[in-house]
């Protein structure tokens, strides 16, 4: 009995060794501070802020609720996770043994017409594989190590799906504004068509005059309707992310020009992203499973011992089962030692070693990938305010031309073709400045996602 519990521990006691190479995490391939930053060292990061001190407007704030809440493919994210934690549980319970109850009889004859019994019960302990060279342990350690990654993958997906949903809002905040500004334009154009057609039957305007004015109404008309079509389209992209309808006791929203997101951004170090990027630690943590699996099979050269023991009781007689004479006990250790496998074995390694140098360079290029989108954002933060600024000038040259020039018409100095050149500028330079303004707004919060913020509220 004593030898049955025994053997076990005393064979996870001898399952210390291990031949997974030691890791050596490659130097990150970027430079040690953003060139867009003239002085790198600034303390905190808007990877400390929370995403509602990130965005400012009320209703984004709600939304963001709601999809963190309905949101699918957040949901698929979270059942991944749960789903590989089984996986790794799976894998690490290989390590220890698997021991089982057991209780039977046979009632036979043979050739002598003799009829005989034999009952049995006991438990069992079947092929427990005792781990010298660590196999069993580096496949655990590569299904942690997987699991760790779909850990991070989780949080990558929860940060896209915040900036996802600020994209979203930006952009139908984006078509409401224009679609106002295209509504109103073409009011105010199909007011100067019918006062164009009126001095027409007066005989004080042109049929050239007249075609202009209906041109222009018409190509109003026309952005109206490719207004109205982006606000359907930037609702629809809205409410897919969300996983619900909008609701309708949303929060007022602010205007574009009201500062709905925050734009000022204190980047830190270029060393802070692989602290905070989930996407660099999954792939961190992939390169950890990758060389995990090269102990695995490394180990697969050598001999596995295997045991298989039971201890019960067994008797011809049912009444006599548990008699200290029927007591029975088996211990069955089992060495295998691979010879010959085709170049198996080998082939197997060498994928492993493949899959390691794949997870080098996966890990390399995420950083990579990281370092150049904080870039992206530093450069936009450092250009778009100038831009929206110069922008707004434009806007009031334009206005201040489109009225010179009304009056000038009005005056008969200036040709119907003149007004309507300012009038267009003076349109098409409204619509640039709300284009700047959402671009400003994304950039500032694709650089907050970049430098790994997103996570807290």
């Amino acid at each position: 009995m004593r030898l049955f519990f025994i053997a076990p521990l005393a064979a996870l006691a001898l399952s210390a060794c291990s031949l997974t190479p030691p890791l050596v995490k490659p130097a990150a391939p970027i430079p040690a501070a953003y060139a867009e930053v003239s002085a790198p060292g600034m303390g905190d990061t808007s990877a400390d802020l929370g995403w509602r001190q990130m965005l400012l407007d009320a209703r984004l704030q709600r939304l963001v609720d709601i999809a963190l809440e309905n949101n699918r493919d957040l949901r698929v994210a979270a059942l991944n996770v749960e789903a590989v934690r089984a996986q790794y549980q799976i894998q690490d319970a290989g390590r220890y043994p698997a021991i089982g109850a057991n209780a039977g009889g046979v009632r036979q004859r043979g050739a002598d017409a003799v009829t005989q019994n034999q009952f049995t019960a006991g438990i069992a302990m079947s092929a427990f594989e005792i781990d010298l060279f660590g196999r069993l342990r580096s496949l655990s350690d590569a299904a942690f190590a997987r699991y760790l990654a779909t850990q991070q993958g989780q949080r990558a997906a929860h940060m896209a799906l915040i900036g996802g949903v600020a994209d979203a809002y930006l952009e139908q905040r984006l078509a409401e504004e224009q679609l106002a500004l295209a509504r109103q334009t073409l009011l105010d154009w199909r007011q100067a068509l019918v006062l164009t057609q009126r001095l027409h039957g007066a005989q004080q305007g042109s049929g050239l005059d007249v075609a202009q004015a209906e041109g222009q109404a018409a190509t109003a008309e026309a952005d109206v309707q490719a207004r109205e079509r982006a606000s359907a389209l930037a609702r629809n992209n809205l409410e897919l992310l969300l996983g619900a309808p909008l609701p309708a006791d949303l929060p007022a929203g602010r205007a574009l020009d009201g500062q709905p997101v925050l734009t000022q951004l204190p980047p830190g170090l270029p060393s802070d992203l692989l602290a905070r990027r989930p996407d660099i630690l999954q792939a961190e943590y992939a390169l950890v499973a990758a060389n995990a699996e090269i102990g695995a099979a490394r180990a697969a050269f050598f001999p596995r011992l295997s045991l298989t023991a039971s201890l019960g009781f067994a008797s011809p007689e049912l009444g006599d089962l548990f008699r200290g004479s029927a007591r029975s006990w088996s211990f069955a250790p089992q060495v295998t030692q691979p010879l010959f496998q085709g170049g198996q074995l080998r082939a197997e390694l060498q994928l492993s070693r493949l899959r390691k140098d794949v997870a080098v360079l996966q890990y390399e290029q995420a950083i990579q990938v990281a370092f150049r989108e904080v870039r992206d954002g530093l450069a936009g933060s450092a250009t778009y305010a100038q831009q929206i600024d110069a922008q707004q000038r434009v806007v009031v040259a334009a206005q201040q031309r489109q009225r010179l020039s009304q009056l000038r018409y009005d005056a008969g100095q200036d040709s119907r073709l003149e007004l309507l050149d300012a009038q267009r500028q003076s349109y098409a330079a409204q619509q640039a400045l709300l284009d700047a303004r959402r671009d400003q707004f994304k950039s500032a919060v694709a650089l907050y996602k970049a430098l790994g913020g997103g996570l807290e509220e």
